[in-house]
């Protein structure tokens, strides 16, 4: 068993960072725990901002002779190995449990100087299933932000007018990229970032992660899939809809239906103590009822593009996918403050799909649903 925790990055890549230490640091440092003591070790350009925080030991480089290792020469990527190296020796620690990303060129150094290193994802990823009440309420700004966003979406495509097979907005062709900038100027606003999100017509919205791009046409399903990240807490929220404008195809009606029968299903058992797997589970019954495939009866080696083919969901939040998943790998049962996504949905390849998503904090008597939006397929 370690008796340490490393961490080793900056806070703006690093999840496992951002949770030990919640505050924005564009440049890699080292954070370590032993025995219920917090460090961090930081040059003197953010140790003030780190010590306002008063959440652990803030030690400066001078304190590790920064100055003595500058004047004797030390090539750049030297001197950050070396401050490194007399961090950990400083604690005394001679083993210690580290994330998957945790440096190698650092891991090298670190065992032939004799200490022990673990790599334990998974001990890391649980750390941050409980969120933090900062978080929890970063969560909700964004999520908010989100349905900014997805009422701005609407607005475009109620605006639209059909002509033959385009959508037209003042008298120009309605495309994603106009939709996207629309809903951009709406994070912004809401203090917000999302790099990259979904708005993807047609076919597009069948290619599992496809971004979308181009004209959005009538009578054609519309997957609205958006992640945008809290500034302040960096952490994120996810939702979807599924929109048609103009005649819905009967299949595409009844796509909705399924998925959202499946959506509220799983939220009515989501509670703590049930495993993600098991709700999954339930998806795929409802769906291969109605004679749609799923992963369940797919045959060995296929790759299933038509029906329900990922997973459930997936925790949310200093990482839009983390842990708990739930889907037919998932082994862990849900936990109180667990965070995440009920996402089903139905597709057929070359035409298109249908996707719903919440977002659903696990409480301690069951579920309650962040998201707060409606479902209507006509927007």
């Amino acid at each position: 068993m370690a008796d340490a925790v490393l961490i080793y990055g900056d806070s703006f890549r690093s999840a496992d960072m951002r949770h030990a230490v919640p505050l924005g640091v564009p440049d890699p440092f080292l954070y370590a725990e032993r025995n219920g003591d917090r460090h961090v070790f930081s040059n003197s350009m953010e140790a003030a901002r780190l010590q306002e925080l008063g959440l652990f030991d803030v030690h400066v480089d001078e304190e590790l002779g920064v100055d003595e290792l500058v004047e004797s020469g030390v090539e750049p990527r030297e001197l950050t190995a070396q401050l490194a190296l007399r961090a950990v020796a400083s604690l005394g620690l001679e083993r210690a449990t580290v994330p998957e990303n945790f440096p190698v060129w650092l891991a090298d150094r670190l065992r032939a100087q004799g200490v022990e290193l673990d790599v334990d994802q998974e001990l890391f990823d649980d750390r941050r299933r409980a969120k933090t009440a900062a978080q929890l309420e970063g969560m909700k700004r964004a999520q908010r932000a989100a349905e900014a966003a997805m009422d701005a979406c609407r607005e475009l495509l109620r605006r639209a007018e059909i002509r033959g097979d385009e959508l037209l907005l003042d008298g120009k062709q309605l495309t994603v990229e106009r939709v996207k900038a629309d809903m951009s100027m709406v994070f912004a606003a809401h203090d917000t970032t999302a790099d990259e999100y979904i708005v993807a017509p047609g076919a597009q919205g069948a290619v599992g992660h496809d971004m979308g791009s181009g004209p959005i046409r009538p009578s054609t399903p519309l997957v609205v899939d958006i992640f945008p990240r809290d500034n302040a807490s960096a952490v994120y929220t996810d939702m979807t809809r599924t929109f048609v404008v103009g005649d819905v195809p009967d299949d595409v009606r009844e796509w909705h239906r399924l998925v959202k029968e499946a959506l509220d299903r799983a939220v009515a058992e989501i509670r703590p103590g049930v495993e993600g797997r098991a709700v999954f589970e339930h998806t795929c019954d409802i769906f291969e009822a109605a004679g749609e495939p799923t992963q369940r009866t797919k045959k060995p080696g296929e790759t299933l593009g038509d029906g329900f083919f990922h997973g459930l969901g997936h925790g949310v939040g200093l990482e839009v996918h983390e842990a708990p998943g739930m889907g037919r790998l998932s082994r862990k049962t849900l936990v109180a403050g667990d965070v995440v996504t009920v996402e089903p949905g139905l597709y057929r390849v070359g035409y298109g799909g249908v996707r719903l998503e919440d977002i659903v904090l696990v409480t301690e008597n069951g579920a309650e649903v962040l998201t707060d939006y409606p479902y209507d397929l006509e927007p």
